[in-house]
């Protein structure tokens, strides 16, 4: 190779043409820098100019009213500083865009001009609507309509996402709206202090590009998942949250996938006698419940009707569960993710189920159901249990593991009935390996390798003794105490 003449006149011109475009391309970041900066200072000189005016003149008159707890606490400078100039009602993009970089840098800029120009519709803004609207205007949405008859009450704010103390008896529609603008001036909130109606349920979702159903009361829930799926609007809906405390079971899925939620079951059943069986979207979790209760209600809440279940009065509910305050706010993070990537054409492709075992239950309730069959001594077409109460016995009771000591991960599980001179349901069937399922069938069911029903059938307790008593017991509690918090 020949070595650079450094000498050379051509040499020389190059590098000088390098370095000129090098220094003036530094000069030209440098001077954006500069620009920006000074623009910003100018406008904190102004506002605080104008603030330190105003103290002047309310010293001057002789006012001593104390700040407010929330706005008049520290100056709201947001205005200033996203209007171009005094009087103008213009935000600017170079601000806005720079507020909303992260999105930009992962969105692009088609993905986030989709995300700028939707509409979304937020019906229910407890827990759970108020953190998805939140994480909706922080990331760029700049039409959202809050639906929402209820007021804040002091024990809304464990979970609420904006409401404060000074909220307690104002709409909840209103203290979203107030923080929203503070987060996003551009952002345009419609707040209607209204109950979503079948009836009238255009007027609210109009205009909608997604409806988020964070609705309690389930009656109106499932009006307005059919209204949705009737009319083509995009809608996602949130399940229970309450009494419920492990992230870890939390995710999405279409309704018709959900395992083992009982407000996902009841709105499922609801929505297949109306023709609707796939196609919405949910939040849910798959955790049963603990030892829990509900708090105590007023003596005068039970003389207006039943309370036993999660039903309605007059479109209210009465039952006053118990929430811990971070399930409904990821349930309300899960909405707005999901909504985003939907808006900017980037949708989440297939959600990985959090157990991905639905081959697993069809393949347990199908073997269960022919040990059953030859139970009966005929063809069974249906037990009295589902894939749901499947995944309950599997996975919340026995914990996918055999209910013989040492408890194992069985390669092959199999469930069956414990004691044949009971009925099968949930408290009645345990988790065995396969061999184990073959022991039990023969002494304990009497059925042996052809369909014939053997006599000579001994006790469980006798053949796995008094332990496993005790674990089929103890699950047959847990059952009961889960069926009386659903009302089941």
């Amino acid at each position: 190779m020949n070595a650079i003449n450094w000498q050379s006149h051509k040499t020389q011109l190059i590098l000088a043409a390098v370095a000129s475009s090098v220094l003036t391309s530094g000069i030209f970041t440098a001077y954006n820098s500069y620009s920006k900066h000074e623009r910003r200072r100018n406008l904190d000189k102004e506002v605080r100019k104008a603030v330190t005016s105003h103290n002047s003149e309310s010293n001057a008159n002789g006012s001593k009213q104390k700040p407010k707890l929330d706005e008049d606490f520290e100056p709201d400078r947001s205005e200033e500083i996203f209007l171009h100039a005094p009087g103008s009602t213009t935000y600017d993009e170079d601000l806005i865009r720079e507020q909303l970089a992260r999105n930009y840098a992962f969105f692009g800029d088609e993905g986030m001009a989709y995300i700028r120009t939707g509409t979304v519709v937020i019906v229910g803004c407890g827990g759970v609507g108020s953190w998805a609207a939140v994480m909706l205007a922080r990331s760029g949405v700049s039409k959202i309509r809050l639906v929402d008859f209820d007021y804040v009450t002091l024990s809304s704010l464990n979970r609420h996402a904006t409401a404060v103390l000074s909220d307690v008896g104002t709409p909840k529609v209103r203290c979203i709206e107030r923080t929203l603008k503070q987060i996003s001036r551009w952002v345009d909130v419609d707040s209607r202090v209204e109950i979503w109606r079948k009836e009238e349920g255009g007027r609210l979702l109009e205009g909608a590009d997604w409806v988020i159903d964070a609705i309690d009361n389930i009656t109106t829930k499932v009006d307005l998942l059919k209204y949705c799926h009737d009319h083509n609007i995009k809608v996602f809906s949130s399940m229970g949250a309450s009494a419920k405390c492990d992230p870890t079971r939390i995710q999405i899925s279409d309704i018709s996938s959900t395992i083992y939620d009982p407000l996902a079951r009841s709105v499922r059943r609801r929505l297949r006698l109306q023709g609707v069986s796939s196609g919405i979207p949910v939040v849910y979790t798959t955790e049963v419940p603990g030892d829990v209760k509900l708090l105590p209600l007023p003596e005068e809440e039970f003389q207006k009707g039943d309370v036993k279940e999660l039903g309605v009065f007059d479109d209210f509910r009465v039952r006053i569960l118990p929430v811990l305050g971070p399930i409904p706010s990821i349930f309300g993070l899960h909405i707005a993710t999901y909504i985003l990537c939907e808006l900017a054409k980037k949708p989440i492709l297939n959600p990985l189920p959090i157990k991905n075992r639905r081959k697993l239950y069809e393949r347990l309730l199908r073997d269960l159901l022919h040990r059953e069959s030859k139970l009966a001594g005929q063809i069974l077409n249906k037990l009295p249990i589902d894939e749901d109460d499947v995944s309950l016995i599997f996975e919340d009771l026995h914990l996918g593991r055999s209910v013989v000591p040492p408890h194992a991960g069985p390669s092959r599980p199999t469930l069956i009935r414990w004691d044949p001179t009971q009925p099968l349901t949930p408290e009645n069937c345990v988790v065995f390996e396969f061999a184990e399922a073959e022991k039990h069938s023969r002494e304990c069911l009497g059925l042996g390798s052809t369909d014939s029903k053997s006599e000579d059938v001994r006790n469980p307790v006798e053949v796995w003794g008094e332990e496993v008593q005790r674990v089929v017991d103890r699950h047959a509690t847990e059952v009961k105490k889960y069926r009386e918090w659903v009302g089941l």
